[in-house]
Order: C-alpha cells, then structure tokens, then sequence
C-alpha cells in the first residue's frame, strides 16, 4: 500500500545527514530540529501557531483539553472514520454525537451536524477524510452561530486546500479553531516513528496547548494545568524537516496517480471514483473506490494472489463498534456510513507508484470486477 523503502532511497542522502546531526549533538529530546521543524511547518500552512506532540491522536486529546469541556459536553464526529476521533472525546468524559456523512465525499454531512446541535453540544470535530476538506464553508456557519469549537481532524489532509464562497482559500487544519495532524510514517508527510501537530491562530489556545502537552507546565516545576507528555523527539523533527521540503511533490505524484486510475476506471460500471469536491483539493492519502456489485473480501483475496494490496478503511462505522454501543443509535440510524463500510476499498496509493505498476493494478482491478 505505501513504498516507504523507495521513498527514502530517494532522499537517503538529505536524511542520513539530518539524523546524524541529531546524533552528533545527542540533543535528542527538544532538540533544535524541533523548533526548526514547527516554524518551517508553520510557515509552509500559513498558520500562527504549531504545537507538535507524540502523535495524532495526542493532538485531538490536547486540543479538546484546551477548550475546558465539562463533562457530559457533546462533541460531533462523524460516524465514518478511524476510532482515535471519537476515543478522545470518550477519555475526556465528553459525550460523543455520531452524524452520518455524505456518500459523495465521504465526509462529515453538514445537513446531518444541523441536526444533532443540541444545548450540551460544545464542539464539532470534522475529520478530512483520505485527503479532501469537508464542507468547512457550512460547518463554520454553524459552529458561529451556535457558538461552538471546530477542532480539524487533518489527520489524512495535510496539505489539501478549501476555497470558501469569499474566494478565501486556506490549508486543511486551518480554518477552525483548532487544527490537528499525524506524521505516522504512511502520512503523506510521515517521520519514522510517531508524531503529530496541532495548528491555531489564537494565541491563548496555543500557550495552552503548548503547556497541556508538557505536564501542564508553563514555568518548570509549577504545574498550572492537568497536563500530558506528548512531544515529538528531535530524530523524527529533523526526518520531517527533510520530508517537509519535498511534500508538494509528493503531494502531486499521488495526484497523478489518482488521475491515472480516475481515467483507468472511468467507464467500469462496477467502480465509483472517489468525488472531488470543487471547493477543495484532494491529496490522496488514500485512493478510495466504492465498489457496486462485487463480492469486496473475493476481490481483496485475487487481489492478493496478483501481488496487489488492498485495504478496507474502514470496516465498521463507529456507532457499531462495540465500545461505543450507546441506547441511542442502532444499526440502519446512519444508512451512508453502513453502507460505505460494506463497499469502500483502498488501493495503493504512494509517491513512488510507476506508471507499469499503475497500469498493472487497473488492469487487473478492472478484469476482475468487469469479467473482461
């Protein structure tokens, strides 16, 4: 699914010499390649303020402790998309508020957020799924007038770009009040470890962030905050210092890769290509197909046997997860979500795709699932 070994042939020379930099000076935790590092990050989204921390998930937990939720507090997430959304909201004590999402781009409904605003509602945390923007336009509208936190789950996002109706166009991760990210390694901007980041232009959220995720210290030894320990080591600041410098390239590489399998499956009628919202770019952390009529666990297994990966992101909505069973939700309350978590699949997608490989997945996806 993700060729990390050629990527980082491709780069060996610039990533030896920055880890052996870390190495030489043995300033291994907050080292320099940390604060060089969040100010190049910074400046690459155009944002205020960057917080790095141990990885994404860190980043949605520190974001939520920062707005000073109570318990029973409702937060919105949307009912597809990975578990760590909605486990930080449950760790917190806050109560979780599912919606469905919309079958084009499979991101949060801004329709279905509507809905579920309540008086305990606080926050809404729209996750960009597999690389393009939710409705950001509608969900600020409603955040403003129900005076509520956005927090961005830009988890899988980094880097793609949303137009609102003003012509305004800004980074994904930037345009709520809090915006959060993880450099996991198959990330398009991924370390070699864990890693993540949270982003805001408001100074207050920011010092507090920065103190929640050093044990709630802001002066050393005095304690202001419950806090955490989540940082990013200088080893995986000083990969992504290197890797930050090629992430438009990247970023266009998986764009031409899904360009090559959008014209390769445009006329299969077993296939849906993935949407692509004319109000964001899309930066393709995954390549996301619906399939319509094919048996998905047959074709993964003769996928397998060709030598081509495929993955199901993700398998069960999260009101059907069994940690997250709650009186109010039962199988059919979330139609879109069910459905896509029967019929979506992922293809290889990464940096390093060759046009022989390319041609080689869509031909035989597409003698598979067209019998031809």
């Amino acid at each position: 699914m993700v060729d990390l070994q050629t990527q980082y042939q491709q780069i060996k020379p610039e990533i030896d010499n920055a880890i052996q930099q870390v190495i030489d000076n043995a300033t291994f935790i907050k080292g320099p390649q940390v604060s060089d590092f969040t100010a190049h990050l910074a400046k690459w989204l155009s944002v205020k303020n960057v917080i790095t921390t141990g990885n994404g998930t860190d980043a949605l937990q520190i974001a939520l402790m920062a707005l000073g939720l109570k318990q029973g507090d409702e937060v919105i997430t949307p009912d597809f998309t990975f578990i760590a959304t909605a486990e930080v909201v449950a760790l917190l004590g806050l109560t979780p508020v599912v919606v469905d999402v919309d079958e084009r781009t499979m991101n949060m409904s801004a329709e279905a957020v509507s809905r579920a605003i309540t008086p305990k509602t606080k926050a809404i945390v729209p996750v960009h799924l597999f690389g393009q923007c939710a409705d950001m336009q509608a969900i600020m509208q409603l955040a403003e007038q129900h005076h509520l936190y956005v927090v961005e789950d830009a988890c899988q996002a980094i880097g793609a770009e949303y137009t609102f109706a003003d012509g305004r166009t800004e980074k994904a991760g930037c345009m709520g009040h809090i915006g959060c990210t993880s450099f996991f390694p198959s990330k398009n901007l991924g370390c070699y470890g864990d890693g993540g980041a949270i982003f805001t232009n408001d100074d207050e959220l920011a010092a507090r962030m920065r103190a929640i995720a050093n044990h709630g210290m802001v002066v050393r030894y005095h304690h202001d905050m419950i806090g955490v320990n989540s940082r990013l080591d200088s080893i995986q600041a000083a990969v992504l210092n290197v890797k930050l410098q090629h992430l438009d390239d990247y970023i266009q590489s998986r764009r031409q890769a899904a360009d090559c399998y959008d014209k390769a499956f445009a006329h299969n009628p077993n296939i849906k290509i993935p949407f692509r919202d004319p109000n964001s770019t899309h930066v393709f952390h995954q390549y996301t197909i619906q399939l319509n009529g094919i048996d998905r666990d047959i074709l993964r297994q003769k996928l397998a046997e060709a030598g081509i990966p495929a993955m199901v992101y993700y398998p069960v909505p999260l009101h059907l997860q069994k940690a997250y069973q709650d009186p109010r939700y039962k199988e059919g309350d979330f139609p879109v979500s069910e459905h896509l978590a029967q019929c979506v699949l992922s293809l290889p997608m990464h940096t390093c795709l060759t046009e022989e490989q390319l041609q080689y997945i869509t031909r035989t996806v597409n003698q598979l699932t067209t019998n031809r």
